[in-house]
């Protein structure tokens, strides 16, 4: 097989990338080793930033979107018995949107295929060569239906995800890592029930942290802080019931439904720099990962191949290799950006139970929550950055 961009992984950002240069007229094949059914029933990430949600609909993917997707004006912040709105609208005059990552792939996956895209699944085997240096000839190598296949390309496209085979290709030395491990992880549960609130609610308590988000108007996602080794088996339902009332505060009312899923995340942030070599560029997970507290991991792969696109059209087009050339450089600014976010919204609402400082921490975090839903100048940031930072 021959194609200009070789794409591996079909989550959000390769299946992105693969839209946006098809748009430019730009040749591209996705490979994913998992099948369809599993990428577009995997729920995920259900933050979508403004400009996100816009780059979806000016490109033809929006439809659906337009219609099912929940707008939310700001968010709750609750400490101290009470709900503190944050309104976007009035703040920053934007808004984000509600529509799960799973309905995005499945969104992209049906009009790459519908517009002659080249998506091959459940392939096995994959590694990745011969795109060290500017004139390198890279190659895909993988097996699918039991066959072994070759993909020649002018250019890697790693999107696949932090367990993928693509950084790992890079050559050591030739990257660093960065990486922070936190002390707790999310029990997240989805639930037949309404969401107490028709926006998100981000629940300070002395027990730890809880989100009461949303998938609809009647499915709940919500999350409780746990410790990261803890046993999902621990949890029946009514003690996670009883835990998701307790750190509600009671600021709002509850309703119980039947879980439909559940299981416990570790929580890290990471990034690996740069995020490019020769001929192979990373984009997504695969380059950096965000603790969910600040709704920012999906949102950073869209904005990674919405650069990388416009370098490969530049470079396909025009012949240009700037932009390829300064593509690390140019993300890595809005990754860090994200990162520090996401730590920042983390260490406000994570309670760390035990050690020398931690009952001088909750009094620290109760009075930055207190000044963020007080005052209009923080609120604004944490606006600006929640609705998502400008993209040009």
């Amino acid at each position: 097989m021959r194609t200009q961009v070789g794409i591996v992984g079909a989550g959000p950002s390769g299946l992105m990338l693969s839209h946006l240069l098809s748009l430019a007229g730009i040749e591209s094949i996705v490979i994913e080793d998992r099948s369809r059914s599993y990428c577009e029933n995997r729920v995920r990430a259900g933050l979508m930033e403004n400009w996100v949600a816009q780059m979806l609909i000016d490109t033809g993917v929006g439809e659906r979107l337009k219609r099912e997707a929940m707008v939310h004006d700001g968010i709750f912040l609750a400490f101290n018995n009470e709900a503190h709105k944050l309104d976007f609208t009035k703040l920053i005059d934007k808004h984000v949107y509600i529509y799960d990552q799973k309905e995005v792939v499945t969104d992209l996956i049906a009009h790459r295929l519908a517009h002659g895209g080249q998506i091959l699944f459940e392939v096995q085997n994959v590694s990745v060569h011969d795109f060290a240096g500017a004139s390198g000839k890279p190659t895909i190598r993988f097996t699918h239906q039991g066959k072994a296949e070759t993909i020649e390309c002018d250019f890697i496209a790693g999107c696949d995800g932090f367990h993928g085979i693509c950084r790992p290709s890079l050559p050591e030395g030739s990257w660093t890592g960065y990486d922070r491990v936190y002390p707790f992880g999310w029990l997240g549960i989805l639930s037949e029930s309404p969401p107490p609130e028709k926006e998100l609610i981000y629940a300070y308590h002395e027990n730890g942290f809880a989100l009461f988000s949303m998938r609809g108007p009647d499915l709940s996602r919500l999350y409780l802080q746990v410790k990261p080794d803890e046993d999902i088996e621990a949890w029946s339902e009514d003690r996670i019931w009883e835990e998701l009332d307790t750190r509600l505060q009671g600021v709002r009312p509850l309703k119980r439904g039947k879980i439909l899923q559940k299981g416990i995340t570790p929580m890290r942030s990471y990034v690996a720099e740069p995020m490019q070599y020769g001929r192979m560029f990373l984009a997504g997970d695969a380059a950096h990962i965000v603790p969910p507290t600040g709704a920012k991991g999906m949102n950073l792969a869209m904005a990674d191949v919405r650069v990388l696109a416009r370098a490969f059209e530049a470079f396909f087009r025009k012949h240009e290799t700037a932009l390829l050339e300064r593509y690390s450089t140019t993300v890595l600014k809005r990754v860090w950006k994200g990162q520090r976010f996401s730590w920042w919204m983390t260490q406000m609402l994570h309670r760390v139970h035990g050690g020398e400082y931690a009952a001088f921490d909750m009094k620290r975090q109760l009075a930055e929550l207190d000044y963020v839903a007080s005052s209009e100048a923080a609120s604004t940031s944490l606006a600006e950055n929640y609705a998502g930072l400008p993209i040009d």
